[in-house]
């Protein structure tokens, strides 16, 4: 009987969601068995990081490695797996863009521990307590894995063969990345597998007409109609600045997407994209006649709807983005 090449899937600063990516294969976790040998998944098999680095390099077939980097633990299991393994994929938006917990680059983990262990008003620590890189007690040292001052994605840490975005990832879409991989000619290294060629705009079944929206609303101050375009309802709906791939399921929902596909083939930053999208329709209202600064105010007005302008543009890919985070003065 031949030998099964080996699968890898490991979790790092993510929510689990991946994983649950993958059981919801359903019946075709029995084919993705028969294909694979599923060899290293802390979250479902006993294996353990000795027994992985044990193994010869490149013996893991394929990797699906979700989670940003946030840790010394991410960082040491990144460089791991990407030794053990002959196929590294950054599965999810966490991995590739950074995700969710990337939005902690708009604050330094000083502030973050200070908001956390100082300043919660759940909190009763008169000493000031941190979690401590070292804690010597009777038993031996004990360590925690260093937290960074960025989240930063597994590209920018090691070489990167494949990626698979989402929020996670559409099982189908999954399902057609793994498939393609174990076929006898896999796509060009780089490739992003998983997705459409356009935007989840395109996808949109909805009817789309001209768009000018003179102010933005959140979801929770009205419903939707459900036939016309969310942004032409005056949604933030990130479709138009987001890689298709999902097939429009929120949107389908009545509910604006929230770009967790990342940016278009093309596009490198999904920020900037939606800024200037939004930039094109938005409607002040007649200025002919309005002196230059009433213009300004009005416009000011326009833009000042949009709620939390960085958390709605980067929610998924400010790590992979131009801009990264705040920008930092030296300490």
């Amino acid at each position: 009987m031949p030998v099964k090449p080996k699968l890898a899937i490991y979790w790092a600063s993510s929510c689990g969601g991946c994983e649950i990516a993958v059981v919801n294969l359903h019946e075709r976790l029995l084919e993705l068995d028969a294909l694979f040998d599923i060899c290293f998944c802390p979250c479902l098999l006993d294996t353990k990081k000795h027994d992985l680095e044990a193994w010869p390099d490149r013996s893991i077939a394929i990797t699906l490695f979700n989670g940003a980097i946030r840790t010394d633990e991410n960082l040491e299991m990144a460089h791991l797996l990407r030794n053990k393994s002959a196929t590294l994929i950054a599965c999810g938006a966490c991995a590739k863009g950074g995700g969710i917990p990337a939005l902690s680059n708009f604050h330094s983990s000083l502030r973050h521990f200070s908001s956390i262990y100082f300043c919660n008003p759940t909190i009763d620590n008169p000493g000031f307590a941190v979690p401590q890189e070292i804690t010597t007690v009777a038993e031996g040292a004990l360590p925690l894995p260093r937290f960074h001052d960025q989240v930063r994605t597994l590209a920018d840490v090691v070489a990167v063969d494949y990626f698979i975005p989402g929020c996670p990832p559409e099982p189908d879409r999954l399902w057609e990345a793994l498939t393609a991989l174990a076929g006898a000619e896999p796509p060009p290294p780089g490739t992003v597998l998983g997705t459409g060629a356009t935007t989840v705009c395109e996808e949109c079944a909805r009817v789309k007409e001209e768009k000018r929206v003179s102010r933005f609303r959140r979801i929770t101050e009205f419903i939707p109609d459900e036939g016309a375009c969310l942004l032409e309802q005056g949604l933030v709906c990130m479709g138009i600045a987001t890689r298709g791939g999902c097939g429009g399921l929120c949107p389908a929902a009545n509910s604006p997407c929230i770009g967790c596909y990342g940016p278009p083939q093309g596009v490198s930053d999904q920020g900037a994209r939606m800024l200037a999208a939004l930039g094109s329709i938005l409607d002040p209202g007649e200025l002919r006649g309005l002196r230059e600064e009433e213009v300004a105010t009005r416009i000011e007005a326009a833009a000042a709807s949009i709620t939390d302008c960085a958390g709605s543009f980067y929610l998924f890919s400010l790590a992979e983005s131009l801009l990264k985070g705040a920008a930092r003065r030296p300490q």
